[in-house]
């Protein structure tokens, strides 16, 4: 499917074109979709977030980024999503700072969608770790939502946690593990002022908490729009942990761990001291080399556990992901977010809409590269991929920064080789990797689909 041709339709309530400009934030998304009526366009915002700069831009990139996005859609944006509410996908909603997203809120989007997980009227204002998930012996689907919802608010307390620890020296990881906490504990913090931005933007327009199989065909004239994902816990449980096993346990183990490390800080900032787990302080010579060696261990464990623990929070954050399938005539554009296998699982089973996505056009790839956001049985419904001599080619598109997420040598580095190696062989491939500084805008790409 080459640049340079527009999707055609006919009549004046279809669009004629899509443009997509893929700006580049480095680790994190930012999608701005133009489509072109007879008389008109309209403007579809698909997330504006970062959590890592890309390499060569000056301080204001993003400052830049919403002006261009104001100016290209003519200080007005007709639709607003917000997949899910990780940092590199929210945080240029911000109104503090440089306030980005007062420049975003002066678009007054008509529309905005959010998952279900973000309606504000369905927040808990208490919840304790010995909820109730059962009625007369079965499972209590508003008590088990509920329940969940509490424990994505635990989650921001884990996160902020582990990053106050890990920045003040009481989690003694290796260099690589450090890396990861400190990316994992800033991704997971609760960006109050980008969702109170949002919450506002959702009041002043219309919000939409959407979840698998709801329909928004009369946001844009000729465009249909299905939700694929996130389920909600009715529909699926999948995407409330990745762990099977003593699930409900494991989310108040969380809590617990967020209520200690919570009270740790608030001792600490009346000059008192808590001890964190196994050791304080770092082994010196004071300590004869067996117990040396026992500390160190201690520590490791206790670094890789903690690790562990908001690995497992990112996953669960990330399959609160939207994913949208848009259709304007016979051409679909897929974006699923940051969506991992629990998420797109639901989805999958779904024979129709298995058939829906088979002519999939383009490609948004799934948190920005990572192998478990594009399962394979994904990849394989895919019709469009294959080499260059593909007919109507499959075009896929990339945000990401390399070195920010995961590790090579676990196999965990995002965006992932294999996946893109596969990408490059078997789509057209456009990464914000490919962006060189100092082309001034080309931190944006425009990509017309063929008609």
């Amino acid at each position: 499917m080459p640049a340079g041709k527009k999707a055609v339709s006919s009549g004046k309530n279809t669009p004629s074109s899509v443009t997509i400009r893929m700006y580049n934030v480095g680790f994190g998304d930012c999608f701005l979709l133009t489509f072109g009526y007879a008389r008109q366009e309209r403007y579809v915002l698909i997330d504006y977030g970062s959590t890592a700069a890309p390499k060569g831009v000056r301080t204001s990139y993003m400052v830049e980024v919403a002006q261009d996005i104001k100016n290209r859609c003519k200080g007005k944006l007709d639709v607003l999503v917000e997949t899910h509410r990780h940092r590199d996908h929210i945080s240029g909603f911000t109104t503090q700072g440089e306030a980005t997203g007062k420049i975003i809120a002066s678009l007054e989007p008509d529309h905005l969608i959010q998952p279900w997980t973000e309606d504000p009227n369905a927040k808990p204002n208490a919840l304790t770790a010995t909820t109730s998930l059962r009625k007369n012996g079965k499972p209590d689907a508003k008590q088990l939502t509920s329940h969940f919802l509490g424990s994505l608010e635990d989650m921001h307390r884990v996160a902020g946690a582990v990053d106050q620890a890990a920045r003040s020296g009481a989690i003694y990881p290796g260099l690589e593990a450090r890396k990861q906490l400190a990316f994992l504990g800033q991704n997971n913090l609760k960006n109050l002022s980008a969702v109170n931005n949002l919450i506002a933007m959702g009041k002043k327009g219309e919000a939409h908490y959407v979840n698998a199989g709801m329909q928004l065909n009369s946001l844009l004239p000729g465009v249909r729009i299905t939700v694929l994902g996130p389920p909600t816990l009715k529909q699926s449980d999948t995407i409330r942990t990745q762990r099977a096993k003593d699930a409900d346990e494991f989310w108040q183990f969380r809590s617990f761990w967020a209520s200690q490390q919570v009270a740790a800080n608030a001792m600490a900032k009346r000059g008192k001291t808590m001890l964190p787990p196994a050791f304080a302080g770092r082994p010196n010579a004071a300590h004869p080399p067996s117990v040396r060696w026992f500390i160190e261990q201690s520590q490791r464990i206790h670094a890789d556990q903690t690790l562990e623990i908001v690995r497992d929070l990112d996953d669960v954050m990330n399959n609160t992901s939207v994913i949208l399938l848009l259709e304007i005539g016979n051409r679909k554009l897929l974006f699923p977010g940051d969506a991992q296998i629990e998420n797109w699982a639901y989805a999958l089973q779904n024979k129709k809409w298995c058939e829906l996505l088979k002519d999939v056009n383009l490609y948004k790839v799934g948190h920005h590269g990572s192998l478990n956001a594009t399962p394979k049985s994904l990849w394989r419904l895919f019709r469009h991929k294959g080499d260059e001599h593909v007919h109507d080619r499959l075009e896929t598109l990339c945000s990401t920064k390399a070195g920010k997420h995961g590790s090579p040598k676990s196999g965990t580095e995002v965006p992932r080789t294999v996946l893109v190696q596969e990408l490059q062989a078997n789509s057209i491939f456009n990464s914000t990797e490919s962006y060189k500084p100092p082309d001034k805008l080309s931190r944006l790409i425009t990509i017309d689909l063929a008609g």
